[in-house]
């Protein structure tokens, strides 16, 4: 089992490059970093860390059956208490929890240092 000494954050994103940055701007918040590019790989991961989670950023369209915004419910009715973050390059998604932050694509790294520290209060 992996142990972590910092709050930690799940990227879920299917573009490699962009799920590296964010994995960057969040370890540069003082947070160590969970990443996968699928909903259905990111669900075991919060079955097994999801109280430790400070932080969810997850794309709506994603690789594999289940999309971000599915993903930000089943976090959000799991974990109310994490910050969950959806972004998308297309439209918000009608369907998102209450408190999930829609953030549209293209997003700033400044943007999204500025949620991650939020997470962490």
């Amino acid at each position: 089992m992996a142990s972590f000494k910092r709050p930690l954050a799940l990227v879920v994103e299917d573009d490699r490059d962009q799920r590296e940055l964010l994995g960057a701007l969040f370890e540069e918040s003082e947070m160590d970093v969970l990443a996968c590019e699928s909903a259905e790989a990111a669900v075991p991961l919060l079955e097994e860390f999801g109280p430790r989670v400070s932080l969810l950023f997850t794309d709506v369209h994603l690789a594999g059956v289940m999309d971000g915004a599915e993903l930000a419910r089943l976090a959000h009715d799991h974990f109310p208490a994490m910050t969950v973050i959806v972004t998308s390059g297309h439209h918000r998604p009608q369907a998102l929890p209450r408190n999930t932050k829609f953030m549209p694509k293209p997003w700033h790294a400044l943007e999204v240092l500025v949620e991650a520290e939020k997470s962490l209060r």
